[in-house]
């Protein structure tokens, strides 16, 4: 070979294929993933593991089956009564009192509608940032600051009616998004994991709370209790129905919020942006989109949803402020981001189907004798089977109906 002559050409070598890296953005997406079908699936499979679970604390199922293979009549019998009777309790205290006379009939689904505002609200914060490829796992304790402020503006300040309510939910809001923000400047700024931030910022919102109230900041004056007073007349958000029912202007506000959940992530620029990062944050980077500043925003955005759920809480139901004041809200929410598969409409769904748990617990176990616990056994395993939606498709009868066949939907799709 002449010292001018080129060398031949080597055969390109495929790249070696990158090793798969289970990240917990792509297990999120995934999550999010779900089809309609796998959260019907879900839910179903919940409903019917609290039914198990019924009949097996039933003491007429117990006796029953002692003699199972003489009578199994009796048993199934037994069965079936018990659980008849816990969910059709669940469904009188939740959606329609049939028993009930005059407009109590219709007290259940409005004391739903009540309880899923906070949650609402909370879960639309969540969505945002799971679309946005963020763990924000701190909405309790952004419900638990948005609700001490709101009762802070409820109790202190003279305002007339309606500013007082407005002035109460913006700061509300406004304490609720910088409570957020910590964890979203963080992140931006140090690389600092929002979920293990989310978390801690949780325990300094319960420990903040009850310190203040047991100071003249929050408490009521001349009581040795950590609860605030009642928030003024003037800062109660107004009933809908009249005073026999409590549903509030909140209901309105958090449908609202759904609605402009929506035009944000899907009509707007910066919903665009959020999307983008949530998708990929190398490609959005690459873009030109300003991936540190959307970490801030969307915890800001995140966290003021979440506020303004407290607020609805403290102004609409409560009336008053403690430590215990978010409950579970926070916590649920999450589940209810899920469930929805971050999305608004799904969202709200999912915080009605866990108000009407909550609604209809009480009944349940004072007329069917159900332990009240029962109701969390079914938010558990929905959490459990909306974590693991592989596990759903497989116990999915379409998903096992279409393999059957050989019906493959991405090559139908192709």
């Amino acid at each position: 070979m002449s010292a001018t002559q080129a060398p031949p050409e080597q055969p390109a070598t495929p790249a070696a294929p990158a090793p798969a890296r289970q990240s917990a953005h792509g297990y999120l997406q995934r999550v999010l993933d779900s089809t309609t079908a796998t959260v019907v699936v879900a839910i179903v499979i919940a409903l019917l593991v609290a039914a198990v679970l019924v009949v097996a604390a039933d003491p007429a199922s117990q006796r029953a089956a002692g003699y199972f293979f003489a009578r199994p009549g009796d048993f199934l019998s037994a069965a079936w009564d018990a659980v008849y009777s816990t969910y059709s309790a669940l469904f009188r205290g939740s959606i329609f009192d049939y028993e009930a006379e005059g407009a109590r009939r219709i007290r259940p689904i409005t004391e739903t509608m009540v309880a899923s505002v906070p949650l609402m609200l909370a879960g639309l914060g969540l969505a945002i940032g799971f679309r946005s490829g963020l763990f924000n796992i701190g909405a309790q304790g952004q419900v638990l600051v948005g609700g001490g402020a709101a009762a802070w503006v409820g109790m202190t300040l003279d305002l007339p009616v309606g500013v007082h309510v407005l002035v109460a939910c913006v700061a509300a809001v406004a304490l609720g998004g910088v409570w957020a923000g910590i964890a979203g400047f963080l992140k931006a700024r140090t690389g600092a994991s929002e979920v293990i931030v989310t978390i801690m910022l949780n325990s300094v919102a319960g420990y903040l709370a009850a310190y203040l109230l047991t100071t003249a900041v929050l408490r009521q004056p001349g009581s040795t209790r950590p609860i605030s007073a009642p928030v003024q007349d003037t800062a109660v958000m107004p009933l809908l129905l009249g005073e026999q029912f409590r549903l509030h202007l909140g209901f309105l506000v958090a449908v609202a919020a759904a609605f402009g959940v929506w035009w944000l992530m899907e009509r707007s620029t910066l919903g665009f942006r959020f999307r983008a990062v949530g998708a990929n944050q190398d490609a959005a980077r690459t873009a030109g989109i300003r991936v540190e500043r959307m970490y801030v925003l969307v915890m800001l955005v995140a966290g003021g949803l979440a506020g303004l759920g407290g607020a609805m809480q403290i102004l609409g139901t409560d009336r008053t402020f403690q430590a215990s004041s978010a409950g579970a809200i926070g916590f649920d929410a999450i589940t209810v981001a899920l469930l929805g598969r971050s999305r608004p409409l799904g969202t709200a769904l999912a915080a009605l189907l866990f108000g009407a748990l909550r609604a209809g617990s009480p009944l349940m176990q004072t007329a069917a004798g159900t332990p009240i616990d029962l109701v969390q056994v079914i938010q558990a395993v929905i959490v459990l089977l909306i974590a693991a939606p592989p596990l759903v498709r497989e116990l999915s009868l379409a998903h096992r109906t279409a393999a059957l066949f050989g019906y493959d939907r991405k090559k139908a799709t192709a």
